[in-house]
């Protein structure tokens, strides 16, 4: 059964960093790509980036780019969203995901592309 567990979150004040961790299990991890999606109070569920299977392309919603780097590690089941330059408006609880297809050449934008889903970490960014 598929399974996917992220940890990381907490109170960061604005211009902070904080990494999320997302760990998989169930199955075969390196056959598909990741991604890190957020919602925040009353908004839809929004694309933050993803990362295609082997690691090899990245994509990241404008409102990120340059502040936001997603990596994994294939070896031990593992996506991370390193966050840099953290505003307000990025307070929100983060979801990773798992696509429902393997080996897409790219990673693909909608939540229905994702089928599994972890239970979400709350980032807080306040002064």
């Amino acid at each position: 059964q598929e399974q996917l567990v992220e940890s990381g979150g907490g109170l960061v004040q604005p211009g902070g960093s904080l990494t999320l961790s997302c760990v998989a299990s169930g199955r075969v991890f390196p056959l598909y790509a990741m991604a890190w999606f957020r919602q925040a109070p009353e908004k839809e569920r929004e694309l933050v980036g993803g990362i295609t299977w082997s690691g090899r392309y990245t994509e990241y919603a404008d409102s990120v780019k340059g502040r936001f780097t997603i990596s994994r590690d294939n070896w031990n089941n593992t996506v991370w969203l390193q966050m840099d330059s953290l505003k307000p408006e990025d307070t929100a609880v983060y979801y990773c995901a798992i696509d429902r297809l393997q080996q897409r050449p790219r990673v693909v934008v909608g939540k229905d592309n994702y089928d599994y889903w972890g239970q979400g970490t709350q980032v807080t960014v306040s002064s």
